[in-house]
């Protein structure tokens, strides 16, 4: 008797996630194709851009589904639950980074200083633009970067927003708007509109 193959491109994220509780281990293959890139690429932006802690922390997500797949109530959307854990991984290393900190000289060793001796004329724009991008959205709060980044970069709705990180869609579009308002401002020496003579 031939087994018919299953499909697994075809099935949603929460259909896998069922096979997968199953002891499925090509279920777990195909969510780890469509996950793990972008878990690496979130963790990246958010651990110090240390590529081989996102690295971990993507595995270490994938080892927590692996073991306890069934902490995955099906009828949620599976790519707001795990936004919702990664944001949470990511608090707790913050913690422990707090703790560490405290009984330093309170320098982030995580974080690159740049060379002073680097000369601004020869670089690029778009180089620039990133630079002051990334400048001005750290000087945002934690509260509205986060929902800018989940938003911008991570892709998620804005009712995927408000459950990973608990709060209501009004106070999302708010904390959004007001983002998306600063950068603007901060910003405003890069817009082609704004400097034309």
């Amino acid at each position: 008797m031939r087994l018919i193959k299953t499909p697994y491109h075809k099935l949603s994220d929460e259909e896998i996630m069922i096979s997968i509780s199953k002891g499925d281990k090509r279920a777990f293959d195909e969510l780890y194709q469509r996950y793990s890139g972008p878990l690496v690429s979130f963790f990246f932006r958010l651990m110090w851009k240390d590529r081989e802690k996102a690295e971990d922390f993507m595995h270490d997500l994938f080892a927590k589904i692996i073991r306890k797949p069934e902490s995955f109530d099906p009828t949620r959307s599976f790519k707001t639950w795990m936004y919702s854990v990664a944001n949470n991984m990511v608090k707790n290393e913050y913690k422990k980074q707090e703790v560490r900190k405290n009984t330093s000289n309170g320098l982030d060793s995580s974080y690159a200083v740049n060379d002073v001796n680097t000369n601004v004329l020869h670089e690029v724009q778009d180089v620039q633009f990133r630079s002051e991008f990334e400048t001005s959205l750290a000087a945002l709060d934690d509260k509205h970067s986060e929902a800018f980044k989940l938003r911008h970069i991570d892709g998620l709705s804005i009712k995927e927003i408000a459950e990973v990180l608990e709060l209501s869609d009004g106070t999302v579009k708010s904390r959004l708007f007001y983002a998306t308002k600063y950068l603007a401002e901060s910003l405003k020496d890069f817009d082609p509109i704004l400097n034309r003579e």
